[in-house]
C-alpha cells in the first residue's frame, strides 16, 4: 500500500518543502514592534510588511516541524500573570450562529456577538446573500464525514486566522497567530478597516472592499494536510501604511505562538534567523515566523510564511 500513499501525498502537494525560499519577488520592509509581556493571552508580537509597490503576495500556514512527533495538544487559555484580564472578564455570551452557505465541499458559518470591541458596519456577502452584524466568519472544509474549521476572519477589525487540515494522527489542530490584509492602521491595536467581505465558495475567493478605497482578492490557493496557502492581490498598491501584518504572542520559548523569525534578505545567500523579540527589522523577500520546539500554548498551531511579493499579480499558469 506504499505506492498509493506516495501518490496521494504528491496529489495533495505535500512533497513541496515547507518554508523554502522563493528565490524571486520584491524585497519589502519588515518591521517589528513587539513588546515583552508576562500574560500569554495578550497579542504582544507585531510584525508589519510595507512597500509602495506590492500588489500581490502569498501567506502560508504550515504545520510546525515537530508536528509528526506531537501526541498531545494544548490550547486552553493561560491566565497566569494576566493582571488586568481574566477568564471571568474575558467570558462572552454564546454567539448566535448562522449557516450562511453549504455545499459538498465547504460550510460557511456567521457568528454574531452581543457586543464587539469596536463599532462595525461591515457587510458580509456570500454569493448573492448579504448579511450585517456578522462579527466572525468561519470557513469549514469537508473531509469525509467531518467539517473542519480552517479559516476565520473578523470583518469588524480585519483579523484573520488560518491553518492546514489536521494530519492523520490528530483529529483537530489549534489556531495561533493572526494576520491582517490591507492598509494596517492603529485603533487601540493594529486593524484593517473594511466595508464589505464577500466570499465566492465555488472559486474559494474572498473579496475585501477596503474602507480607504480599493479592493483585495484573497484566494484559497492550496489547502491540505501540510499547509494552507492564500494568494493576495490588491487592485492598487498601498503606500504610506503596511499592506499586511502578523499578530501573535510570546512570553517564553515554551509559552509562545511564535518564538522565532527567519528572513531571506535582498540578495542574501542564506536566511537570517533570530528570536522573535530580538528582530530589529530588515528588507526581505521571504519571512517565516514560527517555533522550533513545542510550546505549552497552542502546541499544534501553524508556522506562518509571507513571500512572493510582486508589483503585479503573478502570471497565470
Amino acid at each position: 500500500m506504499l505506492l498509493p500513499r506516495i501518490l496521494a501525498l504528491g496529489f495533495l502537494g505535500l512533497a513541496a518543502p515547507a518554508g523554502a525560499a522563493t528565490l524571486d519577488g520584491l524585497a519589502v520592509e519588515v518591521t517589528n514592534t513587539s513588546e515583552p509581556v508576562l500574560c500569554a493571552e495578550k497579542d504582544n508580537v507585531a510584525v508589519n510588511f510595507a512597500s509602495p509597490e506590492v500588489r500581490h503576495f502569498q501567506i502560508e500556514a504550515v504545520h510546525p516541524a515537530y508536528m509528526g512527533t506531537l501526541r498531545q495538544d494544548r490550547w486552553e487559555p493561560d491566565w497566569t500573570a494576566c493582571e488586568d484580564i481574566s477568564e471571568e472578564t474575558s467570558a462572552k455570551p454564546h454567539p448566535t450562529m448562522t449557516n450562511l452557505y453549504e455545499d459538498g465541499n465547504v460550510r460557511i458559518m456567521g457568528l454574531s456577538f452581543t457586543e464587539f470591541w469596536r463599532p462595525s458596519d461591515v457587510t458580509v456577502t456570500i454569493g448573492t446573500r448579504v448579511e450585517r452584524n456578522i462579527h466572525l466568519l468561519q470557513l469549514l472544509k469537508k473531509r469525509g464525514d467531518k467539517a473542519i474549521e480552517v479559516l476565520v476572519i473578523y470583518p469588524g477589525d480585519g483579523y484573520w486566522r488560518i491553518k492546514p487540515l489536521p494530519p492523520e494522527h490528530l483529529d483537530w489542530t489549534s489556531y495561533g497567530s493572526s494576520f491582517l490584509v490591507g492598509p494596517v492602521e492603529f485603533d487601540q491595536r493594529p486593524v484593517v478597516n473594511l466595508k464589505d467581505v464577500a466570499f465566492d465558495p465555488k472559486a474559494m475567493t474572498f473579496t475585501l472592499t477596503l474602507a480607504r478605497g480599493g479592493t483585495a482578492s484573497v484566494v484559497v490557493k492550496a489547502l491540505n494536510e501540510e499547509r494552507q496557502t492564500l494568494d493576495v492581490t490588491f487592485d492598487r498598491a498601498i503606500s504610506g501604511l503596511p499592506f499586511a501584518g502578523l499578530r501573535s504572542m510570546y512570553v517564553t520559548e515554551f509559552n509562545a505562538d511564535v518564538a522565532r523569525i527567519a528572513v531571506r534578505e535582498e540578495g542574501a545567500r542564506s536566511w537570517r534567523e533570530e528570536p522573535i523579540m530580538n528582530f530589529q527589522g530588515g528588507r526581505a523577500t521571504d519571512a517565516w515566523m514560527g517555533r522550533l520546539v513545542p510550546s505549552r500554548h497552542n502546541t499544534s498551531a501553524p508556522d506562518m510564511m509571507f513571500n512572493r511579493f510582486r508589483a503585479a499579480p503573478a502570471p497565470s499558469r
